[in-house]
């Protein structure tokens, strides 16, 4: 079973942002859309702040 932690969960416009750790030492980021469906890459980032900067982006809003 794989463990995850979760850093922080954000709503943006009507998405949901998951910013998580993951077994491999890094970041991801998912996004949920209105609908419950999740999308994202396997991009590990080395940061929180870069895996939600980049999910951010996916939505479109920049962060500050």
């Amino acid at each position: 079973m794989y463990k995850t932690t979760i850093h922080s969960v954000t709503r943006i416009q009507d998405f949901t942002l998951a910013v998580f750790y993951t077994e491999e030492g890094c970041w991801q980021f998912r996004v949920i859309s209105p609908g419950g469906m999740v999308f994202g890459e396997r991009k590990l980032y080395y940061t929180a702040y870069d895996a939600e900067r980049h999910g951010r982006e996916w939505i479109g809003q920049e962060i500050l």
